[in-house]
């Protein structure tokens, strides 16, 4: 029997569940928050506000309901997978009935003290979602095409709702996250290689519908694709985001210019300095070896989670668990290749770094789902 193990069965009742939770993943979880709290404090020129007050206070927010959430009995949030996957599509919808608009798109709800913004929500409800699926599905089923319908379609539906708004990244999110849900569960890989070649001609399609009456996408996001394949092209104009981006994490070098003394953005050369791009600034002022430490911490917390998912025996628990993994991954996986010029720029925020409300409180509350089932796990070893 470990020493933790012994403590647990040692206090009251009402307490071992909180030492059964996961607190070396809280502190990781923590430091990559402080992070951004720092580089907040920064771009707003030595100033708390406007940034990095509120996301500390949002911060504190989704701990108090990441504890809440991990102190319920994983039976539960399994019971509530589909009810919090229809609520989502619920907000979704109200999204386009009376939703706020900002920089051209629809994509938040106004509740007075925050915007909630419901396509972040659906991230983590879909992969609730699937894996209560996969987990009521007999596992000789999974490949059968009419069962896999059936997650195609939960996938979707809200990437559809989202793409209205429009909000390409998130979509992206989310059919990516739902195929790794997919390919985890044990879907033949003969799936995959069907979607992966309709991508390609989707991408020929959408290249080829430019200029026409039928065009896919808005003007502003084929810019995105032109800037993505040729900066340099307008270095001025629709490349000089990017531009300015591969300037800042150039000129960090190793060790970064400092703390706060970053000129690409004190001198507001960065575009989305507070959201989007913020580990240029990371990069500039800390350099190589600040960024890799932010890497090194967010892969500790992959790491945990696949340790995590491996040694549960529960499937609903061990796909809950690798999807949260994978949705995280994801965010900050495709934010750096956005900044770096390896992927187009689509808007997707550096989880737990980045500033905005919805995006933090909602991965917390993933987590929070996660911590309960390792929680669960400890107390029936003891």
């Amino acid at each position: 029997m470990s020493f933790l193990e012994y403590r647990v069965q040692t206090v009251p009742t009402g307490w071992r569940k909180v030492l059964a939770l996961n607190w070396p993943l809280v502190l990781l979880l923590t430091a990559a928050a402080s992070i951004g709290f720092l580089m907040l404090y920064s771009v707003a020129g030595g100033a708390l506000r406007p940034w990095s007050m509120p996301q500390m206070q949002r911060f504190g927010l989704g701990l108090v309901l990441m504890f809440a959430v991990a102190m319920v009995p994983i039976w539960f949030w399994r019971n509530m997978s589909a009810l919090a996957y229809l609520g989502t599509l619920g907000l979704l919808l109200l999204v386009q009935l009376v939703g706020v608009t900002g920089m051209g798109a629809q994509r938040w709800i106004d509740l007075g003290f925050m915007r909630l913004q419901p396509s972040e929500v659906a991230k983590i409800t879909l992969v609730m979602a699937l894996a209560a699926y996969y987990d009521w599905l007999d596992v000789g089923k999974v490949s059968r095409p009419l069962w896999v319908l059936v997650p195609v379609l939960l996938v979707l539906v809200p990437t559809a709702m989202v793409l209205v708004q429009p909000d390409l990244g998130t979509a992206i999110l989310l059919i990516l996250g739902g195929g790794a849900m997919m390919f985890l569960a044990g879907v033949h890989w003969g799936y995959f290689a069907a979607v992966i070649a309709s991508g390609v001609g989707g991408v020929w399609a959408v290249l080829a519908s430019r200029g026409t009456e039928w065009q896919l996408l808005k003007d502003y996001q084929f810019r995105r694709i032109d800037t993505f394949l040729d900066p340099a092209n307008d270095p001025l104009g629709a490349g000089f985001h990017i531009t300015q981006a591969k300037i800042a994490l150039g000129s960090g070098g190793w060790t970064g210019r400092g703390y706060m003394q970053g000129t690409q953005s004190r001198l507001n050369f960065l575009p989305e300095k507070h959201t989007d791009f913020i580990f240029t600034t990371l990069a500039e002022e800390f350099g190589f070896i600040g960024g890799m430490s932010l890497l090194g911490l967010y892969a500790l917390i992959i790491v945990f989670c696949v340790v995590s998912a491996i040694s549960n025996k529960d499937r609903f628990g061990s796909l809950l668990t690798a999807g949260v993994a994978a949705t995280f991954f994801l965010f900050f996986a495709v934010n750096m290749s956005m900044v770096m010029g390896l992927a187009p720029v689509v808007g997707v925020p550096l989880p737990l770094v980045s500033y905005g409300g919805t995006s933090m409180v909602t991965l917390l509350a993933g987590f929070g789902i996660l911590m309960s089932l390792q929680a669960q796990r400890k107390l029936m070893r003891t």
